[in-house]
This record gives C-alpha cells, sequence and structure tokens, in this order.
C-alpha cells in the first residue's frame, strides 16, 4: 500500500515536473548586425529590418503565447553576431557576407535560410576640403572602415580594382557613429559606408566620390539571415514559421508602391526619410529586397570566399557545401503564391528565362 502510494506521488510529480517544463516559454533570440541612430533598436535597407519594424514576427507568434520574440542589435555589427552565435545566445540573425564566411571558416554551425540586404551598394566620402575627388587619390590619406564587415571586404575590391591594396591607405576601423564624428572633425580624409555618409553630404559636411552603383555588381556586399543549426534540427516547424514571416517581410517590401510607407517605417532607426531615398535611387524594390538564394548570391558568397582570404581577411578556405538552405525559403515562397514574384540571376548577373 506503502509503495503504491509512493508511486503515484512520483508520477504525480513527474506530471508536474513535465507540465511545467511544457509550459516553459521558448525565447527565439534574432540578431541584427547594425544598430541604429543614437543606438536605436532598429535598422533600415533591408527585408530584415522591415521585419523588425513591422513587426513580422511577433505577428507570426501572436497566437502562441509560449513563443518569445527578442531582438538585439549588434553596434559591432557581424563579428559581434558570431560571438552571440559562438556562445549560443543567438538563434537567427541578420549577418553579411564577410563575417558570415568568417564564422563560416572558424566552424559555427550556421545555415543561411535567405537573402536579405543583397546586392547593397558601398560610398565613398571624403573629408571637406581633402583633395581627394577619386578613389586612386586614397593612397597614403587615413579612411575610415569597419573591420570584418561585408563593407570592408567590398571596399578592399575596390581599392584593388584601382590599383591600391589595405597597405597602401592608413585604415582606421570604426563604426558608423565613430565614421561620422571623426570625418565631420576631419581626423580621417575618407571613409567608406553608405546611408550615414549620403546624410554626410546632404548636410554639406563630406563629399560622396564614388558609388558602387552602376559599377561591376561584384562590388556589392550581400547579406542574409542565418540561422542556428542546432535549433534549426530542434525546432524545423518554428523554423519554417519564422521564414514565412520574413518572407512576408520581403515581399511588402518589395512592392513599389509601398516605397514611400517602407522608407517611414525604416525611418525608426533614424535615417532620414530623404537619404533613404537617394540610397533606393534608379534601383527597384524588388532588386534589392529579394529573398532568393539563386546561382548569382551564390556565386558571389564563394568569390568573397576566395577573395576573403586573398586579401587575407579569411585565414583558411571556406567550405560551402551544405550551408544554403533553401527549402525553408521555397516552401515559403510556394505556399505564399510567390513563385514567380522575384527574379532569379545566373551566375553571369542574366536575368534567368521565366
Amino acid at each position: 500500500m506503502k509503495l503504491a502510494s509512493l508511486a503515484a506521488g512520483i508520477a504525480l510529480a513527474l506530471g508536474l515536473f513535465t507540465d511545467a517544463l511544457a509550459e516553459e516559454p521558448l525565447v527565439i533570440h534574432v540578431g541584427y548586425a547594425a544598430i541604429g541612430v543614437d543606438n536605436r533598436p532598429y535598422s533600415e535597407g533591408t527585408s530584415a529590418a522591415t521585419a523588425r519594424a513591422g513587426e513580422y514576427l511577433e505577428k507570426e507568434f501572436a497566437n502562441d503565447p509560449n513563443i518569445k520574440i527578442e531582438w538585439t542589435f549588434f553596434k559591432g555589427a557581424g563579428p559581434a553576431v558570431n560571438e552571440g552565435f559562438a556562445n549560443d545566445q543567438l538563434d537567427f540573425a541578420y549577418q553579411g557576407d564577410l563575417p558570415s564566411l568568417i564564422g563560416r571558416a572558424t566552424g559555427l554551425k550556421t545555415k543561411y535560410l535567405l537573402a536579405s540586404g543583397a546586392r547593397k551598394p558601398l560610398y565613398l566620402a571624403a573629408a571637406k576640403a581633402s583633395g581627394i575627388t577619386r578613389i586612386e587619390d586614397l593612397k597614403g590619406r587615413k579612411i575610415a572602415l569597419q573591420r570584418g564587415t561585408n563593407g570592408h571586404l567590398a571596399a578592399i575590391k575596390v581599392l584593388a580594382a584601382h590599383g591600391l591594396n589595405e597597405r597602401d591607405v592608413q585604415v582606421v576601423n570604426l563604426d558608423s557613429a565613430g565614421t561620422v564624428a571623426a570625418l565631420t572633425s576631419k581626423d580621417i580624409d575618407a571613409a567608406f559606408g553608405d546611408t550615414q555618409l549620403i546624410n554626410l553630404a546632404a548636410k554639406g559636411a563630406a563629399d560622396i566620390i564614388y558609388t558602387t552603383k552602376g559599377d561591376d555588381p561584384r562590388f556589392g556586399r550581400n547579406a542574409g539571415v542565418i540561422g542556428r543549426q542546432a535549433f534549426i534540427e530542434a525546432h524545423p516547424e518554428i523554423t519554417q514559421r519564422l521564414v514565412d514571416a520574413f518572407v512576408k517581410a520581403a515581399k511588402w517590401s518589395s512592392d513599389e508602391p509601398n516605397r514611400p510607407a517602407l522608407f517611414e517605417l525604416w525611418h525608426k532607426s533614424g535615417t532620414p526619410v530623404p537619404i533613404l531615398e537617394e540610397y533606393f535611387s534608379n534601383d527597384t524594390l524588388a532588386y534589392r529586397n529579394s529573398p532568393l538564394i539563386d546561382d548569382l548570391l551564390v556565386s558571389q558568397y564563394k568569390e568573397q570566399a576566395v577573395k576573403g582570404k586573398e586579401f587575407g581577411l579569411i585565414r583558411r578556405d571556406v567550405d560551402l557545401n551544405g550551408w544554403f538552405e533553401p527549402k525553408y525559403l521555397n516552401s515559403a515562397i510556394e505556399r505564399l503564391g510567390l513563385k514567380d514574384f522575384w527574379q532569379s540571376y545566373g551566375a553571369d548577373g542574366k536575368p534567368h528565362a521565366s
């Protein structure tokens, strides 16, 4: 009788313990390799930024009280995201090509789930009265860029195309806010970046002397949403729903009638709307916000891996076999009726025949 009571008690305790575990909230940690003006927890220029500002992920799980979304924006950009993945502090993240390739090379177990912020242009701004009017004038001058980011690799490729390498200039490692301050005070001669430089030029504090827009498309930068492999394998259905939400954000961000509303939404980051209008001028929203993992994107990552090692930014070969995981993206596109919505491109940069 006593044994029966003891067994019943243990069973009850186990049941309560199991129920408690079942009710334990699942927190999905999402990182973003950038941060807004004055450290605002928003960004701009990507469909992932739309997903954050428009709360697409939160809405996807709104009826699941045991699932929470937590965003973290990293001033340290892509390298800081790699630390988050390495310490199991992130489940998913928006991240540029170079740092995600470095993470892959160092053994981080991640999967590339969809493109976001692909084909982003890079700008070069010179301080007022610096005498710099062309890229060749950078030799021996002090320039700012953020090491370890996709802008770093793009800048080196631009320099190389004009007969310069990283040792020909004095590189100062600065984030966006530091770059703006240093360029304004003329503590540096020039800087590579994007919207923060357009904004500075609009205020008359610097001159834009070059952009990759309209130049060789291989100079552009790519980025995407990366997932922690262990989380994906443990929660494939949640991963699918999360990718669904990102694809919905990409669709809304690609619709031209939404252009004014899109820039207003991204303005939560602190970047002025006219700067975003300039940043996206002469580009269709669908071109810049496509989530497709097409041959062009994959070829660009492969080239970045080779160039990254060639320029000494990546210490070893990067094995990309099995890293791109398009099944969640393809399922979302199929179920959301978006099969022909975005144009896919070949490795040669030419559109695939529909």
